[in-house]
């Protein structure tokens, strides 16, 4: 007889409406221009995913100047410096901005507190596609990145009364309050968003696995290991009672001796995460234990994005 295992599948998880979006906007593009169309950056982070379009005839690119003139190029749900479609229209590009609206609500906002001559800290990740997009919307020194507590102590602002923060849409929210609260401290005087800039989605995410965390054994994050928010929800686990919580790509990733002697599990997937992946995890699982599934869901999701005008008649 196989052992029995208790699986709670957190809810909400798995595809965001960013991503829903992006990878509607990627097959629109097929449709209406044919194969190839060019993609800069992956258009989410996710192997699966991106395969997946590649097969459809997407050709995934990391610069703009590899990209012919006379193919259609999307830009990635991450966003792009003001740069790169500056460049696109330089060279008579047909271009596609999948820019989750999200992100694009920050990149307004930066230029909002530039417009009334604040200088802007963003809570970010170095290196991340969407906090190089968001600075890049701004002249360079214009932003300042900071990724953590300590960092917030060495900035040195032109002006400590004249200051305004942002943050990357996909941080933790519990580390980012922490460095709200030292930019607070260090700066009475600064402006933060009208609205939170850490999206729906990786709230919505990380509460869930906050209510699953301290009930299971182990638990198992489906995304990609170049996936902010997929990253985060192993970091929130860790921090909310489950120090054995791992990220996988897929089922065949899952080192299953890490796992023995379980009676409990959890299963979240990351915004850029498919459901088929979840659902070949839950089989994997059910192939060595009976399974008991159990859906822990704290809270509803139904945004939906528009696609860009140009390509609704595709639909």
């Amino acid at each position: 007889m196989k052992p029995k295992l208790k699986i709670f599948l957190a809810a909400p998880r798995g595809f965001c409406a960013g991503v829903d979006r992006a990878i509607k906007i990627v097959e629109l593009a097929i449709e209406k221009w044919g194969a190839p169309v060019y993609v800069r950056h992956e258009i989410v982070h996710n192997k699966f995913v991106v395969d997946e379009l590649r097969a459809k005839g997407a050709v995934f690119v990391d610069e703009l100047d590899e990209c012919p003139t006379d193919r259609p190029v999307i830009f990635s749900a991450h966003g792009v410096p003001k740069s790169v479609p500056a460049a696109a229209q330089e060279r008579n590009m047909i271009y596609v901005d999948a820019t989750c609206p999200l992100v694009s609500k920050v990149h307004i906002e930066a230029e909002r507190h530039a417009q009334n001559k604040y200088q802007i800290i963003m809570i970010g990740h170095k290196g991340h596609p969407e906090t190089i997009g968001t600075m890049g919307q701004l002249p360079e020194g214009e932003v300042i990145l900071v990724e953590n507590v300590d960092d917030v102590a060495k900035i040195a602002p032109k002006n400590t009364d004249q200051l305004a923060y942002i943050t990357q849409t996909t941080l933790s929210v519990d580390d980012t309050i922490e460095i709200v609260a030292a930019l607070n401290k260090r700066f009475p005087n600064i402006v933060g968003p009208h609205k939170e800039d850490i999206c729906y989605a990786t709230t919505n995410r990380q509460a869930a696995v906050k209510e699953v965390a301290s009930r299971v054994d182990a638990l198992l994050v489906i995304g990609a290991p170049n996936s902010s928010n997929s990253m985060r929800l192993v970091e929130v686990a860790n921090a909310h009672g489950c120090n054995r919580s791992f990220l996988v790509q897929r089922a065949s990733d899952i080192d299953w001796s890490r796992l023995e002697a379980m009676k409990a599990l959890a299963v979240t997937a990351g915004a850029s995460a498919p459901e088929v992946l979840v659902n070949e995890v839950i089989e994997a699982a059910r192939a060595r234990f009976d399974v008991d599934l159990e859906i822990v869901e704290t809270a509803k999701e139904n945004v939906e994005f528009k696609v860009p005008r140009v390509l609704r008649e595709a639909i």
